[in-house]
């Protein structure tokens, strides 16, 4: 369509059981001058005839069908298509509240400013929970920006550290309108995810914010963030994760490097890496492999030179007293109370 306001991507990948409900809540959105750029990644299920049926009845739809290669490389080739002015991601698993774009971009104009950010609610099958990333509504200028986004994308310091379960909260690139010139004119792309194992949402908001001179965060739940247990790093074993995240933290490393940027950034990347147990030690619990050799997965991981380091400067007084004795145990190199609390974590957040 000519001249959208706003341009909102949607990568496809196997989602049939969802997808309807993911594009029936773009295509009635309240708010009308909006494309949809949909690219089916190689999908094996019926979710590519799904798009083209929803694109013979609506013409903002351009459907991109190409072979699978990954979300990060489904978001880049949508990137080449946006001509909105303003551009926004949603999962397709996941939907939007019918007057998501009317509402984000009447707050956009009325504040003026190059993200728009709010939260979400997750949606467990019938039990829908709000994830509050804010108590409030929060306009950050330049300074703001570069204090308390652009280095958050590294990794959280001090008090942040106090609600481990937000670290990441805010690094999803989804819940958020985004001005396309800023990631147009810098050439802003998604990093493989195929190589990085995951974050690819939050470096490309590291090198984004980089470029913002004024955010707003509204505290709305817009989003609706489906957590399915199928998919979930409780459920699915990667094999490789321990080695990618390896990859992540030095890219991170190699951007504060090359950017000059000071202490405080590398206080954060080495948090992150601390921190990152958690969710290594997941994957290893839901691994075939018996209890000792998870054990010692976990002893391997905690070891690593980078690991050691992390956990040598990883400060524990900001962490509420359970993640205390959790991430006590991986910097004083005790793998089997990392194992135990794992096993006890896993069951919370199952429920």
């Amino acid at each position: 369509m000519a001249n959208p306001q706003i341009s909102i991507i949607v990568p496809v990948y196997n989602v049939e059981k969802y997808l309807h409900k993911c594009m029936d809540s773009l295509v009635n959105q309240t708010f009308e001058n909006i494309e949809f750029i949909a690219v089916n990644d190689g999908s094996t299920d019926s979710s590519l005839g799904i798009l083209r049926e929803y694109a013979k009845r609506d013409s903002r739809i351009v459907v991109i069908d190409k072979v699978n290669e990954g979300v990060s490389f489904a978001r880049n080739t949508a990137l080449k298509y946006v001509i909105g002015e303003y551009v926004m991601f949603v999962d397709s698993d996941d939907w939007i509240d019918l007057d998501t774009c009317e509402k984000v971009l009447e707050l956009v104009k009325q504040y003026k400013c190059d993200v728009m950010m709010w939260s979400y609610i997750r949606e467990f099958g019938t039990v829908s929970v709000p994830k509050a990333i804010f108590q409030q509504n929060i306009i950050y200028d330049e300074e703001g920006v570069k204090k308390n986004l652009h280095r958050r994308f590294v990794g959280a310091i001090g008090n942040e550290l106090a609600k481990p379960e937000n670290l990441d909260a805010l690094c999803t690139i989804w819940g958020k309108l985004y001005k396309t010139s800023i990631i147009k004119r810098n050439n802003i792309k998604f990093d493989d995810i195929r190589k990085i194992g995951t974050y690819e949402d939050g470096i490309f908001n590291l090198r984004l914010f980089q470029y913002v001179r004024k955010a707003v965060f509204i505290n709305k739940y817009f989003y609706h963030y489906r957590k399915d247990n199928e998919t979930s790093l409780t459920s699915q074993y990667k094999s490789l994760f321990t080695e990618r995240w390896i990859v992540l933290f030095d890219l991170i490393e190699k951007y504060i490097d090359d950017h000059k940027l000071d202490s405080i950034y590398r206080q954060a990347l080495y948090n992150r890496i601390g921190v990152s147990i958690l969710g290594l030690g997941l994957n290893e619990l839901s691994s075939d492999k018996n209890t000792y050799e998870k054990i010692q997965s976990i002893d391997s991981i905690i070891n690593i030179m980078k690991f050691k380091k992390a956990y040598k400067l990883l400060s524990l007084q900001y962490f509420p007293l359970p993640w205390k004795f959790f991430f006590g145990c991986a910097k004083y190199n005790f793998p089997i109370g990392v194992y135990l609390l794992l096993l006890a974590i896993r069951k919370i957040i199952s429920r």
